[in-house]
């Protein structure tokens, strides 16, 4: 069956960017393939919502600010909101560390991050222990917004633009014929097409060995706890992350008492499983207990709490770009920064598509070859 000239696998917030960005660049014929009977129902949807550019590397920083700044003039209202990321050092090297990318990230454009001190800390957010906290950074630019929100922004304006998205049509394998990609295998039957842009997050991997190609994406599932707190939050309160374990809390959008809690569990296998653990709950709480004890009393709000999957790299970096395979091109492996880079992967990987490279920013030291020449990127940020 005649399909599309391209085919986008998978509808989330990625996907629905890379097709908005081709179709803002001409292309009509632009098919979405989403395996679920709805949209929003992956990782998209379990999304903490944070954007931020407090990176290490360059090119996450790149991808943030450029974001950033798409999600601030954005003509959708995606819930852009600025209140900051907040990281506290809890020894000399990890300020260290702070201090050196910080200043990286002024010198690529991101004047507004600036190294606080303890007393500074204590007064941004008030009931912090910050006994042995050594100081901090903090990004004013970074914040929240809706994944939900970008994502349906991103697929009414591809629509708008003539793409089409079709509904639980699970994509079963990819086809090539001479080298190149042919189309697309799915619970409805064939579907013929010139390029095929993977999208599909966690379960990217196998279908790629469907097309002879080792993608290095492993699922890990992560954890949001939701609490509601008695007592009134601090104002303005930013996502506050501790750098000594990873724990990190944000506000809840349009809530005054309830907040969003997490952290990155090492006992964390790899594996498919979005199902919440009650267990998870203690382990939060008991680092909330002591890096801000005003959350220790907070209610569990359980059909709030949820679980979704992460697809990680090996060095914690997207990979971006076309491959052996002509006319296969990947969106994956974010390692949970797929919501906040999404601007930015969308319109590098229609410019790629439809230039042959990604003008207005160079990603491709992101490109999947990085793996076999052994140049990975190293990134302390990872949350």
């Amino acid at each position: 069956m005649k399909g599309a000239e391209i085919i986008v696998i998978g509808g989330g917030v990625v996907g629905a960017s890379v097709a908005y960005h081709l179709t803002q660049r001409g292309c009509r014929d632009v098919l979405i393939l989403e395996r679920e009977s709805s949209l929003g129902l992956g990782s998209t949807g379990k999304a903490t919502g944070g954007v931020r550019a407090q990176f290490e590397t360059d090119i996450n920083i790149k991808l943030s600010l450029y974001s950033l700044d798409f999600f601030r003039d954005w003509d959708v209202d995606c819930w852009y909101d600025p209140r900051g990321y907040l990281f506290l050092a809890t020894n000399e090297e990890q300020l260290d560390n702070l201090k050196r990318t910080s200043a990286r990230q002024r010198e690529l454009g991101y004047r507004e991050v600036e190294i606080v001190d303890t007393a500074a800390i204590a007064t941004m957010v008030r009931g912090l222990n910050c006994a042995d906290i050594v100081g901090g950074s903090f990004g004013p630019r970074d914040g929240f917004i809706d994944p939900i929100a970008v994502m349906n922004g991103f697929l009414s304006k591809a629509e708008a633009g003539g793409a089409r998205v079709e509904m639980a049509r699970e994509v079963l394998s990819i086809k090539t014929s001479g080298g190149r990609v042919a189309g697309v295998d799915t619970s409805a039957g064939l579907l013929e097409c010139e390029q095929i842009v993977l999208c599909a997050g966690a379960w990217a991997r196998s279908l790629a060995e469907t097309a002879g190609i080792d993608l290095p994406v492993e699922p890990l599932r992560r954890q949001i706890v939701w609490a509601r707190s008695s007592e009134l939050l601090p104002p303005d309160m930013p996502m506050v992350i501790d750098m000594s374990n990873g724990f990190h809390f944000r506000p809840a959008r349009d809530s005054v008492n309830e907040l969003l809690l997490a952290y990155p569990d090492n006992d964390e296998q790899p594996s498919f499983s979005t199902a919440f653990d009650d267990d998870f709950v203690e382990k939060v709480y008991e680092k909330a207990r002591h890096r801000a004890p005003f959350l220790a009393d907070a209610t569990v709000v359980r059909e709030k709490c949820r679980a979704g999957l992460y697809e990680n790299s090996p060095d914690h970096h997207a990979i971006l770009g076309g491959c052996e395979v002509g006319g296969l091109y990947f969106a994956n492996g974010f390692s949970g920064h797929g919501v906040m880079h999404s601007p930015a992967t969308g319109r590098a990987l229609s410019e790629i598509i439809l230039d042959g490279q990604s003008s207005f920013l160079d990603v491709s030291g992101l490109s999947i070859e990085r793996f076999a020449k052994g140049e990975l990127l190293h990134e302390t940020a990872f949350i």
